[in-house]
């Protein structure tokens, strides 16, 4: 029994399609929205299986991952904080938590490029712009395919955000099954019905998240704040992003209403110095992510003096 479980959005979308169309096999496949990281907790009672992780941290998944292991093959790749990882011939890890990397760069390098495109379009979607155009480099590509590979990973991005499932225009799983059967990315954008309909989506969304405004935290950065409605969810990444290539000297940070006391917070590290995101995340509950960008899924209220200081002592200069 094979299980394929990955992030829900463009990295580990993408990372899943290069090793599917190098390794091609029937699994089950497990994903949720961006945020649902917990998701090895999912296999914790299969035995005898082998088992593929992508694009979420082994740290937060550290306790179901043991579990697994004690019956389990498991390979897992990922670009997030790990911690210690585990020294079992069971697991086959291969994580790297540079700034500059994502999942898929990760899956390209294992695959000595063969699917290079792909990884091109989630290295967009991870807002890492100058590695992406980097290994597009290579590509047969002109500076308009290019850009055509750069909306492609951003829309797969945009749709993974939410709250719940409910929240996106097509589940993980959905998705994934789209693009499982074009080889070429560009055939993908071309001729799916799905980009149109994201594409639609996101222009209404982004210009509702246009009309809010910043409010400067002393010189760290700005913060921006959203109501807790479906379109502000799930534009929390893209916009996030957004913001942080307008001024690459300044940190960002989002802050949704989750309608119950407290807030879904991403951070965004300044693009010209991609540093501590994760460590500012990690050390207030629900917390993680990676160097450059990081979040919060349930901040209480009551911290969230704490937080902007936190955040203003990281990345004041």
């Amino acid at each position: 029994m094979y299980y394929d479980i990955f992030n829900g959005d463009a990295d580990g979308i993408c990372a899943l399609h290069q090793l599917r169309m190098a390794e091609p096999r029937e699994s089950q496949l497990i994903s949720g929205v961006k945020r649902d990281n917990r998701l090895v907790m999912q296999v914790e009672g299969v035995r005898d299986a082998k088992i593929t992780v992508l694009d979420i941290s082994l740290d937060i998944n550290r306790e179901a991952l043991l579990k697994v292991l004690d019956s389990c093959e498991v390979l897992y790749i990922d670009h997030h904080y790990a911690g210690d990882i585990p020294d079992t011939p069971a697991l086959t890890a291969h994580i790297d938590p540079s700034p500059d990397t994502c999942t898929s760069l990760i899956v390209d390098r294992l695959l000595e490029g063969r699917f290079r495109a792909w990884a091109v379009a989630a290295a967009f979607g991870d807002n890492l712009h100058d590695a992406a155009r980097k290994a597009a480099a290579s590509l047969p590509y002109d500076d308009a395919e290019i850009e055509e590979l750069r909306e492609l990973g951003e829309l797969l991005n945009y749709n993974g955000y939410g709250k719940t499932l409910a929240d996106l225009h097509f589940s993980p799983t959905e998705l994934f099954t789209a693009v499982q059967s074009f080889a070429d990315p560009l055939e993908f954008c071309r001729s799916s019905t799905v980009l149109s309909r994201l594409r639609s989506g996101f222009r209404d969304d982004m210009a509702r998240a246009g009309e809010s405004e910043a409010v400067p935290v002393g010189n760290a950065g700005r913060v921006y704040r959203f109501p807790g409605e479906p379109w502000a969810r799930r534009v929390a990444g893209v916009f996030s992003n957004e913001k942080a290539r307008e001024i690459p000297e300044m940190a960002h940070v989002l802050m949704v209403d989750n309608n119950n006391g407290t807030f879904m917070v991403s951070v965004r590290a300044p693009l010209a110095d991609r540093r501590q995101a994760d460590e500012l995340c990690r050390a207030f509950p629900t917390g993680g992510g990676r160097a450059a960008a990081a979040g919060i899924n349930e901040l209480p209220a009551e911290q969230e003096k704490d937080f902007l200081r936190t955040f203003m002592e990281t990345y004041s200069k």
